[in-house]
């Protein structure tokens, strides 16, 4: 089955773009937020460019629904690149604290150079940037520890720039999410739409559903404890690749009563939809895509790092 093309590009997107561009030359550090199931389909090219030469910390949210094994592969794989990512919760304000610290440290340097000028300390300015949906508002309301700005399960919801004070030591630019004006990677996109990280108007709950489950079949799974001796006979990590394709399907016949090993995505989806909803696949594509979203098909992570660590 082909997917149409998946595009979402609505004009308040385009507007906050040309904003955030504008402010960030007020802005002290960056956090850029990023989906921690799919790290890399929600990482915009244009961030260095827009960045430049500012401090930039990397933010890995919704840790909760990826393995213990999925996050120390991409810290590993981001440490080999140089980066560090800060794995957080922000719907339960696990890590945020930590976060709000190395914001602060982040923008140090700036304090010390206004210091040896004469001039007195000013809060940090940092701007919380990424794709819809991926958390960026509700990590402002817990660093603030209430509810300042809207949040909601959707993208789209924020769509003004907004300066919020965290505390006098640093201040925070909610803003809008961003993404490509054309997405050239549908696999990336198609990874976009099954997280909810693009609006729904921009793909179809059926196809999308059929092609997750179709992406299930194929998820490969690092087995951070698989070990072999090493030449002295000590213990070493295998890096070898082993498939969690069994456990996923098996979660899936746990789940809806009915195995997705000998089907097609779209077969599965229309056995389903007859076994659960009386034929309905547009409601039986809604459940599966929520449940994923909502934790209810287990910790599921769409991305690995790209080659072994």
């Amino acid at each position: 089955m082909s997917l149409p093309a998946i595009q979402w590009y609505p004009g308040h997107i385009a507007k906050a773009e040309r904003q955030l561009q504008d402010q960030l030359k007020r802005v002290d550090v960056v956090l850029e937020v990023r989906d921690a199931r799919i790290p890399l389909a929600t990482h915009h090219p244009k961030v260095p460019q827009w960045i430049g030469d500012k401090s930039r910390i990397l933010v890995m949210n919704r840790v909760d629904m990826i393995s213990a094994a999925a996050r120390q592969r991409w810290q590993e794989w981001f440490k080999q690149q140089g980066d560090r990512p800060h794995f957080v919760n922000a719907k339960q304000g696990n890590g945020v604290g930590q976060l709000a610290q190395a914001a602060k440290a982040s923008g140090k340097a700036m304090n010390d150079r206004r210091i040896r000028r004469g001039m007195k300390p000013r809060p940090v300015r940092a701007v919380v940037i990424g794709f819809p949906n991926v958390g960026k508002s509700a990590l402002i309301n817990r660093l603030l520890k209430k509810k300042v700005v809207e949040s909601a399960r959707r993208p789209g919801v924020t769509r003004q720039l907004r300066w919020v004070r965290i505390s006098d030591e640093l201040e925070l630019l909610d803003a809008p999410g961003v993404l490509p004006s054309k997405l050239t990677n549908q696999d990336a996109a198609l990874k976009l739409a099954i997280c909810d990280d693009i609006g729904q108007a921009g793909y179809d709950n059926q196809r999308v559903a059929a092609a997750f489950i179709d992406l299930l079949h194929t998820l490969p799974m690092w087995n951070p404890t698989a070990v072999s001796e090493n030449h002295n006979g000590e213990a070493q990590e295998n890096n070898g690749v082993c498939h969690q394709t069994e456990s996923l399907l098996a979660d899936l016949v746990q789940k809806y009563q009915l195995d997705p090993s000998q089907s097609t995505g779209e077969g599965y989806l229309s056995d389903l939809a007859d076994y659960h909803h009386r034929g309905d696949k547009e409601r039986m594509a809604r459940q599966i895509l929520n449940d994923f979203r909502t934790g209810g098909l287990g910790q599921i992570s769409l991305e690995w790092p790209p080659i072994p660590v």
